[in-house]
């Protein structure tokens, strides 16, 4: 039967393995990390405005927002490299408010990796065992099984100078994932890595933390790598948590404007906008991939709405065309179709004419403009 060892070097079957990867599932109603009422500020500047927020055991959660928005802060702070201002941190039910990092049971993974460039792989990934004093057979026993997690099995004799950045990220990933905390927090790991192997590593990441069963706390600003990984996120912007929820459930049914502009692309209407198209002024969104780019006066059916313009801009992005569209009666919108059939010269031959686009009223969903637009641009702030 085939064994690997556990944190405190005892042997784990594949069955026994199976039935920890299950215990997240079965503690869903546990409370991994707690914020209540957290703020923080920086002089002047408040960077977390009073975010209550739940983290269930086992599962792999992102803060997402753009620059600014007070995610890597609540990161900082449940890992106790910055104190709150305001508020209680909790680890696992555990007021941990006051306690310095390396009295939490969390581990931290940065973008930089922070390896040591003069240390083997092993060196390296055994590093935080050593600080414990765990004994040299039980360090090597852990070590290679955290990098088999990471699939960098034979790789242990190497330096980090020796390595491709993915694979610089599995070795910080392992240093981290060997001590087997309660919590491990990923502050942008996969921020400096090409795009294919960014997407590589999304898809790795989600595996590792499935096999360990561990909870994870990821931060990032990509809305794609939110939406790949996560059980849930909390979507963040200015300091406040905008909305909590599965990634459907945010994406699909975003709370507000600016939940709706930053998570993918969407088309938010309110005022006399809306009212063209719904007949009430209360603000709507409806993403471009759900509507459909029609000829001028086609028909609509009672359970659809409709809006005439004219394409104002064309963008041919392979698999699919963004469409912007200048409706008639103020407003425009953006529509994506995919190109089953059309050939890039074929989508450009669209531009300035007059179109239809019709899209179901089941797909409209309301949303709350407040305070904030639904632009997805930048804060005004440095990210902190």
């Amino acid at each position: 039967m085939t064994r690997s060892v556990d944190r405190g070097g005892s042997a784990l079957s594949r069955t026994e393995q199976a039935q920890r990867r299950d215990v997240p599932e079965r503690a869903r109603s546990q409370v991994a990390v707690r914020l209540d009422g957290v703020r923080k500020r920086f002089g002047d500047v408040t960077a977390v405005d009073g975010v209550d927020l739940d983290v269930r055991a086992g599962e792999f959660f992102s803060m997402l927002g753009p620059s600014g928005s007070g995610k890597t802060t609540c990161l900082r702070m449940i890992a106790g490299f910055e104190p709150p201002t305001e508020g209680r941190i909790y680890l696992d039910g555990r007021d941990v408010t006051g306690l310095a990092p390396y009295e939490r049971d969390v581990n931290t993974v940065f973008q930089d990796y922070a390896l040591f460039p003069h240390m083997t792989v092993r060196d390296n990934v055994e590093y935080g065992l050593r600080v414990r004093k765990v004994g040299a057979a039980e360090r090597e026993a852990l070590a290679v099984e955290a990098l088999r997690m990471v699939r960098l099995e034979g790789f242990g004799a190497r330096r980090p100078g020796q390595l491709s950045g993915g694979q610089r990220q599995r070795v910080a990933l392992a240093r981290a994932l060997v001590n087997r905390p309660k919590v491990l927090l990923l502050d942008e790991p996969l921020g400096a890595l090409d795009l294919k192997l960014r997407q590589e590593m999304q898809i790795e990441l989600k595996h590792i933390q499935r096999e360990v069963g561990l909870t994870f706390v990821y931060v990032t600003h990509d809305q794609e790598e939110a939406l790949t990984m996560s059980d849930r996120l909390a979507v963040f912007s200015r300091g406040r948590v905008e909305q909590v929820g599965t990634p459907a459930e945010v994406y699909e049914r975003p709370a507000t404007g600016f939940v709706a502009g930053f998570v993918g692309t969407s088309n938010v209407l309110s005022g006399d906008d809306a009212r063209r198209i719904t007949g009430s002024p209360d603000a709507f969104t409806i993403r471009p991939e759900k509507i459909r780019l029609s000829p001028a006066g086609s028909d609509v059916r009672p359970d659809e709405y409709a809006a005439d313009g004219r394409v104002r801009d064309v963008a041919y992005i392979g698999a699919l065309t963004k469409y912007i569209v200048a409706l008639d009666d103020g407003g425009e919108l953006v529509v994506f179709q995919q190109n089953l059939e059309t050939s890039s010269m074929e989508a450009l031959q669209v531009k300035d004419r007059p179109v239809r686009l019709i899209w179901g009223r089941r797909n409209n969903r309301p949303v709350e403009t407040g305070g904030t637009d639904g632009s997805s641009g930048p804060e005004q702030e440095e990210e902190r």
